[in-house]
C-alpha cells in the first residue's frame, strides 16, 4: 500500500463497537471484494470492500473475517481467513500477509489460511444461532453485479439454513457514520493531498488548457504524496459543461472568460476527501461570475453553521433551499412571483440548484449514514451548495468537508483550501 500503517487501535475499537450490538450467540462474516475482470487477462484495479476494511485494515482480496464474540473457544472469537501467500505470489505478484503482519494490521490473534475456511466456519455454525450477513443498504445503491460477499451470502444461507439471518448494515450504518479521531486524521491527510493538487492546478490554469491536464496535474500531485487514485471520477467542467452534474468526459479546450468547476478528492488510506472549486480560466472573474460566486460561497458558509448535533437532514435541507432562493431572488434568476407560485414539491430555487447540499463522507465519497436519524459529533459531511445557469453559459459549485463538533460550527478539514474570489484570482495571477 502507498499509505503509511495505520494504528491498529482503530479496528480493534472498530471491531469491539460492532459486536456490542450483536445478539447473544451470533456470528457475523465479512468479505473482500472481488478483483473484477475487464476481458482477456486485464482486470480492474484492486478495491477493498470499505466494511472488512472498517473492521480489520486488511486491504487484500480473498479475505474473510469472522466475528462471534460469545464463541466457547476464546480463539475463535476473532478470525481472518487469508489468502496463503508462496513463493510463485511472491514473484509474480508481491508477498501476500502473513499472519504475522495480519496481526500488526488488524489486532486480531487467530488467522487461519482460506483453504480452512469450510472446516472451522462448519464447527462456529454448530456453536451458533445467527448468522449476520453483510448486504448494500445504501440509499444510493444501485448494483447489478454480483459480489463476493453475496456469493459467499449464498453459499452460507443454502448449507446452513436453520440458522436466524440479521443484518449487518444497520450497525455498521450507525457505526460508520460517526468518525473515530484516528479516521478525522486520515480524511484530514486525503483533504491537504487534494489541498497541494488544487494549488498546483491554480499556477497551471490558463485560456486554451485542457480539462484532461488539469485532471493530470491533480493525479501527478496525488501520486507523488501517497494517494493510489482520485476519491471518485473527478469532474474538469468549464463553460457550459459545469452545468451537467455528472460531467466525467473531461475533454474539452477552456476558452479565456470561461468559468472551470473542479469536483476532486484525493483519497488516503481508503477515505476520501470532496472538494469543489470554481475558477476563471483567464485568472479574473466577470462582475457577473464573481455575484454569482460570492452568492453560492454565503450559502454554502451559512449551511455549515447549520450542521450541529441534533440537526434533522430533512429540515437542514429546507433550511439551505430558503437561503438559496433569497440568493437567487438578489441576483434576478428568481423573481417574487416564482416564489409565490412555486410546487412544494419542487420549490423554485430548484431550477438552479437541483442536488442536494451535503453528503455523509468517509470511507466511501458517499459514506454510510442513516439519514432519518439526527445528526451527531464527529461526523463528517460534506458542504455543497451550486447555481447553474445554462443560459449564461456557466455553473458555479463550492464544496469543503467538515466535521460536527460537540458545540460551535463544524471544523473544516479543508480551511486550507482558497476558496474566496479574491484569494483565487490574486494565487493565479501571483
Amino acid at each position: 500500500m502507498k499509505y503509511s500503517p495505520i494504528n491498529s487501535k482503530l479496528f480493534i475499537e472498530n471491531r469491539r463497537n460492532f459486536t456490542a450490538k450483536m445478539k447473544p450467540h451470533s456470528l457475523a462474516v465479512f468479505n473482500s471484494n472481488d478483483i473484477y475482470p475487464i476481458s482477456a487477462d486485464s482486470t480492474m484495479p484492486f478495491e477493498q470492500h470499505r466494511d472488512i476494511f472498517y473492521l480489520s485494515g486488511v486491504d487484500q482480496e480473498e479475505s474473510i473475517l469472522v466475528l462471534f464474540p460469545d464463541c466457547p473457544k476464546e480463539k475463535h472469537r476473532e478470525i481472518l481467513f487469508l489468502k496463503e501467500t508462496n513463493a510463485h505470489i511472491a514473484v509474480w505478484e508481491g508477498e501476500k500477509l502473513t499472519k504475522d503482519a495480519a496481526f500488526k494490521t488488524s489486532g486480531i490473534k487467530t488467522v487461519y489460511w482460506l483453504q480452512d475456511m469450510e472446516k472451522i466456519m462448519f464447527e462456529l455454525m454448530t456453536q451458533c444461532e445467527t448468522v449476520y450477513i453483510n448486504t448494500n443498504e445504501h440509499y444510493r445503491a444501485n448494483v447489478e453485479t454480483e459480489t463476493r460477499e453475496d456469493r459467499y451470502t449464498k453459499w452460507l444461507k443454502e448449507k446452513y439454513p436453520a440458522h436466524s439471518v440479521a443484518k449487518s448494515a444497520p450497525i455498521l450504518q450507525r457505526l460508520r457514520s460517526v468518525k473515530n479521531q484516528i479516521e478525522i486524521d486520515l480524511i484530514q491527510q486525503a483533504c491537504d493531498i487534494t489541498e497541494k493538487g488544487f494549488r498546483r492546478i491554480l499556477n497551471f490554469v490558463k485560456p486554451d488548457v485542457w480539462e484532461y491536464e488539469i485532471e493530470a496535474e491533480f493525479m501527478h500531485e496525488f501520486l507523488r504524496n501517497r494517494s493510489k487514485k482520485f476519491a471518485y471520477t473527478p469532474i474538469i467542467a468549464s463553460g457550459n459543461n459545469a452545468n451537467v452534474l455528472h460531467y466525467i468526459e473531461n475533454n474539452k479546450q477552456c476558452k479565456a472568460g470561461d468559468l472551470i468547476l473542479m469536483d476532486v478528492g484525493a483519497e488516503y488510506a481508503n477515505y476520501s476527501s470532496d472538494l469543489t472549486r470554481t475558477i476563471p480560466v483567464s485568472g479574473k472573474f466577470t462582475k457577473r461570475q464573481k455575484e454569482v460566486y460570492n452568492a453560492v460561497n454565503r450559502v454554502k458558509n451559512e449551511a455549515t453553521k447549520m450542521l450541529l448535533p441534533g440537526t434533522d437532514w430533512t429540515e437542514y435541507h429546507i433550511e439551505v433551499g430558503k437561503l438559496m432562493t433569497s440568493e437567487l431572488l438578489g441576483l434576478k434568476l428568481l423573481d417574487k412571483a416564482d416564489v409565490k407560485n412555486e410546487n412544494p414539491e419542487w420549490p423554485a430555487y430548484k431550477k438552479y440548484f437541483m442536488h442536494g447540499t451535503s453528503h455523509h463522507m468517509g470511507l466511501d465519497t458517499h459514506d454510510y449514514g442513516i439519514l432519518t436519524e439526527p445528526m451527531q459529533p464527529n461526523m463528517v459531511f460534506t458542504v455543497e451548495p451550486g447555481i447553474y445557469i445554462p443560459e449564461e453559459g456557466f455553473g458555479i459549485r463550492l464544496e469543503d468537508d467538515v466535521v460536527i463538533q460537540k458545540s460551535g460550527e463544524p471544523f473544516n478539514l479543508m480551511r486550507n483550501i482558497p476558496i474566496e474570489a479574491d484569494d483565487i484570482e490574486a494565487l493565479m495571477n501571483s
